[in-house]
């Protein structure tokens, strides 16, 4: 099932989508969870959680080094503008 990896930095190069973990459970949608997304669907992100979401996206697409932090990340990101 594992094969082994082709690149260093992309672990799922090479896989088909097949292969890719995600993609063989057998998950099922409760009542719960579908009250608990339309709910989240309709809640707005405070500026604060969106630079956290976009800290988090930086840190898990930086490549594997000791060097990378999250916190090195959040520090980082402080000096960039993103424009709307």
């Amino acid at each position: 099932m594992y094969k082994e990896l082709a690149h260093p930095f992309r672990p799922w190069h090479g896989l088909t989508m097949a292969d890719r973990k995600q993609f063989q459970s057998s998950l099922t949608v409760t009542p719960r969870l579908k009250q608990l997304l339309e709910e989240a669907r309709s809640r707005e992100l405070t500026e604060a959680e969106l630079q956290e979401q976009r800290v988090s996206f930086a840190f898990g697409n930086a490549p594997d080094s000791d060097l990378i932090t999250k916190e090195s990340v959040r520090r980082t990101s402080q000096h960039i503008r993103l424009s709307r």
